[in-house]
């Protein structure tokens, strides 16, 4: 059986561009593209009718953020195309930290390649705090795309 590579993927171009390079670098092994709806912190693929939704108790973030995934999976699946491949995809709800290694462990996944948002400040760490944690938790290696 062939190699796994596991791509977090949210929305945003860094994430993007790893669904791009895993796809580039990774020419024979199966690629998953896997969006975590982070409900604790909205993220790239959300806009203000969602975070409304989700404050205002509505019950409808439920839908809204299933077709935001919906829609981030088809993207996924167009940059597949545009290198004449075919991916798996795949979404949760929960903690991205803690739902990404827990899949890649779950799923024989070989490899993980992910966008981080980490800022070159002093002050502040050149990978974000999810790509960190998924680093130290992952059971496989990950390559870091920034």
């Amino acid at each position: 059986m062939g190699e796994t590579v596991l791509v977090p993927i949210d929305g945003s171009p860094l994430s993007q561009q790893a669904l791009r390079h895993a796809l580039e670098k990774f020419p024979d092994a199966a690629i998953i593209a896997f969006h975590v709806v982070n409900i604790y912190e909205p993220g790239y693929d959300v806009n203000d009718t969602y975070v409304s939704e989700l404050l205002g108790g509505s019950g409808k973030w439920d839908e809204i953020e299933r077709e935001a995934a919906d829609h981030l999976l088809s993207e996924a699946d167009e940059i597949a195309r545009d290198y004449n491949r075919e991916i798996d995809t795949d979404s949760d709800i929960g903690d991205p930290q803690r739902l990404i290694p827990d899949y890649a462990r779950e799923n024989a996944v070989d490899h993980i390649v992910m966008g981080v948002h980490g800022r070159a400040e002093e002050d502040r760490s050149l990978v974000g705090r999810v790509a960190e944690t998924v680093v130290f938790r992952s059971p496989v290696s990950v390559t870091i795309i920034r």
